[in-house]
């Protein structure tokens, strides 16, 4: 029993680590990012994590969902509609229950961050096989600098949805429809990049489920993919309840972000690239070196996450041609990857798909079973990336 407990122990540890690792990388990212006044980013306060979408986050969590036309309560505004209906409730009211424990909203949302990630590297461990070796310990050591992962600890639902997403994954392989539609369904409630799971769901007859009849996948594919987006009809619900309109997402998105519809991925990527973070907003000052240079750290951020999507594919299609076949959750995250790089540059999020992108941690299922000559320059690349996009994230040029 003794032996039993202390495994146990041991199982839990690389994880342990590799959250504890994530913190400290991302500490000093923040006590390199300097603001022009001299004064240094406190990484452990409430203030460093947020950013302009926490507010919408934290005042859904507060006092629930509000649309109104802007110029009724601004009258120099623009006219275009106002509230906080474009974002999802899975995180806010994940919040608010959090809140409940006698916590700030601001702090019960850091919480739950930071709870989410630690959540992520456990569900990753395991299935990674939770036995440490070279390729599961790189695996896990890109993770902790994995592109974009600087708002996995911020007050966003990024961390949240991504453990929704890897529990998803775990419940298609171990054969549970509950699990898999239970992580299906937070994610999708989560933020809208969650539906890529409805669509793995749905697929997952053709490579999950082996165990029964094709009838039987077909039904526990198409049962567990209805659940999952049954997360959008919750948001959908709420947002109704708040305002009177089931459309209330989709008229604050055309209205106030142009965002409403489908748009053509590789235009929104070069609009993506192109975009001019730092004349929104500069800090004043003198700069240190790393906030200086990262300014425009979106770019190369870019192209990073399209060769990491890129070495998934490869790796997966290079498995298939070898060993003639993938593990159930390595199909699962090579139809998630490509779909999460996708899915905001479909949906014209030019300013908001690198936080988006870090959702592609999943990925990492495949990396594991990419040569070490493969893992340890992307692991390089990862982490001088993160030191970069961190320090833009901490100045306060990202949003």
């Amino acid at each position: 029993m003794i032996e039993l407990r202390r495994d146990r122990c041991h199982g839990l540890l690389p994880p342990v680590v590799a959250w504890l690792v994530a913190n400290l990388v991302s500490w000093l990212v923040a006590r390199l990012s300097v603001a022009g006044d001299g004064s240094r980013v406190a990484y452990w306060s409430t203030d460093s994590r947020h950013r302009w979408d926490s507010g919408h986050y934290l005042s859904i969590a507060q006092s629930g969902y509000e649309m109104f036309w802007c110029r009724d309560r601004y009258p120099d505004f623009r006219d275009v509609m106002c509230g906080n209906v474009a974002w999802f409730p899975g995180y806010p009211m994940s919040v608010r229950a959090v809140s409940a424990t006698g916590l700030s909203y601001d702090l019960a949302a850091v919480v739950l961050a930071e709870a989410s990630l630690l959540g992520m590297f456990a569900v990753l461990w395991w299935l990674l096989g939770a036995r440490l070796s070279w390729a599961t310990g790189l695996t896990l050591a890109i993770g902790t600098v994995f592109p974009g992962g600087i708002y996995l600890h911020a007050m966003f639902p990024i961390a949240t949805g991504t453990l929704a997403l890897l529990v998803c994954v775990a419940g298609v392989k171990r054969g549970s429809c509950a699990v898999a539609a239970a992580g299906g369904f937070v994610a999708v409630a989560c933020h809208p990049v969650g539906a890529v799971a409805v669509g793995m769901l749905l697929l997952s007859a053709f490579f999950a489920w082996r165990r029964d009849a094709w009838p039987v996948r077909f039904l526990k594919a198409g049962l567990s993919a209805a659940i999952a987006g049954c997360g959008v009809l919750w948001a959908k619900w709420l947002m109704w309840q708040a305002t009177g309109r089931w459309d209330a997402y989709e008229v604050l998105q055309e209205s106030s972000y142009r965002q409403g519809g489908l748009h053509e991925p590789f235009g929104e990527m070069r609009n993506a690239y192109d975009f001019p973070f730092s004349h929104w907003y500069t800090p004043q000052g003198r700069l240190p070196w790393l906030v200086e240079h990262s300014l425009a750290a979106h770019r190369p951020q870019l192209w990073l996450n399209t060769a990491f999507v890129l070495l998934v594919v490869a790796t997966a299609a290079v498995r298939l041609v070898r060993e003639r076949g993938l593990g159930v959750e390595e199909w699962a995250a090579l139809v998630l990857t490509p779909a999460i790089f996708l899915a905001p540059f479909l949906a014209g999020a030019e300013m908001s798909w690198y936080r988006n992108h870090a959702q592609m941690f999943v990925g990492l299922l495949l990396v594991r079973r990419m040569s070490r000559w493969v893992q340890v320059p992307l692991l390089v690349l990862c982490a001088i990336q993160y030191f970069f996009l961190g320090a833009m994230f901490f100045a306060g040029v990202l949003v």
